[in-house]
């Protein structure tokens, strides 16, 4: 008999060893590279307000626009009181106000006239600065003093109330630092193409003195904004605008040219 001889081959097993050390590694290293965060809008404004060493520059970008905006109601002379009186007085008044460019975002600042961004600021009040419009572009004051003799009714308390006219010019902060943050240098407050910072640049006449509405408020005397007024002295408070007084109040506008200006 012829036997069968089988033969058994053993295959041998290969093994594959995957070396993944260095991309593991590799994926570690990338977020230090970005380890640093992106400005923040706040930062940016606290920045450009202290002309921060990180900066490159700093710039104002105007959005919109909007002419003849109107200030904070002052009033700008001492109270002539007549209460008790049931006749008219005839009162002389004087008084000084002045105005001064400023520049608001939201929690409100103004920028030092060395800071980058108040060379942006001046370059956008000259855009903005026609033969209508002559506006004051710098951030020092302009100032006027007046005096005019007016009446003041019976039973009342009287002084002159006055807003300056200025040009409202909104737009946004852009801030450009000399290290990238987050593979970028360039950063915005609020936004880019926000327009919720404001420079209010104030109109001026053509004689350089300041525009605005000038108006002569009596407030009958008893009433509680009487009362306000005469309990302050002649320290400064809010004051509601003009013709927003209320029934015991009466506004009267004087134009600018009908007061001798000194």
């Amino acid at each position: 008999m012829t036997s069968t001889r089988r033969s058994s081959h053993r295959s041998k097993k290969k093994r594959i060893t995957l070396v993944l050390a260095p991309i593991a590694a590799l994926g570690m290293a990338v977020p230090l590279m970005y380890s640093a965060g992106a400005a923040t809008p706040n930062e940016v404004t606290a920045d450009c307000r202290t002309d921060s060493d990180k900066l490159e520059s700093c710039e104002f970008v105007d959005v919109q626009v909007k002419r003849n905006s109107l200030g904070p109601n002052e009033r700008v002379t001492s109270v002539s009181d007549n209460c008790g009186s049931t006749t008219a007085a005839i009162t002389s008044f004087s008084g000084t106000t002045s105005v001064t460019r400023i520049f608001q975002t939201e929690d409100g600042f103004t920028a030092d006239a060395s800071t980058t961004l108040a060379g942006s600021i001046l370059a956008v009040g000259n855009k903005f600065a026609t033969q209508e419009f002559n506006i004051k572009r710098d951030d020092t004051a302009t100032s006027f003093s007046f005096s005019r003799s007016d009446t003041v009714q019976p039973d009342h308390i009287g002084f002159f109330m006055w807003s300056h006219k200025r040009t409202d010019v909104s737009g946004f902060m852009k801030a450009t630092y000399k290290e990238e943050q987050d593979g970028q240098k360039v950063f915005f407050s609020p936004s880019e193409g926000g327009a919720t910072h404001h420079v209010f640049y104030p109109q001026l006449l053509p004689s350089g003195t300041p525009d605005g509405r000038l108006w002569l408020r009596n407030v009958k005397c008893g009433t509680p904004q009487a009362d306000g007024i005469l309990n302050s002295g002649n320290s400064a408070r809010a004051e509601p605008g003009f013709e927003q007084g209320g029934e015991n109040v009466t506004d009267v506008e004087v134009p600018l040219s009908d007061v001798t200006i000194q």
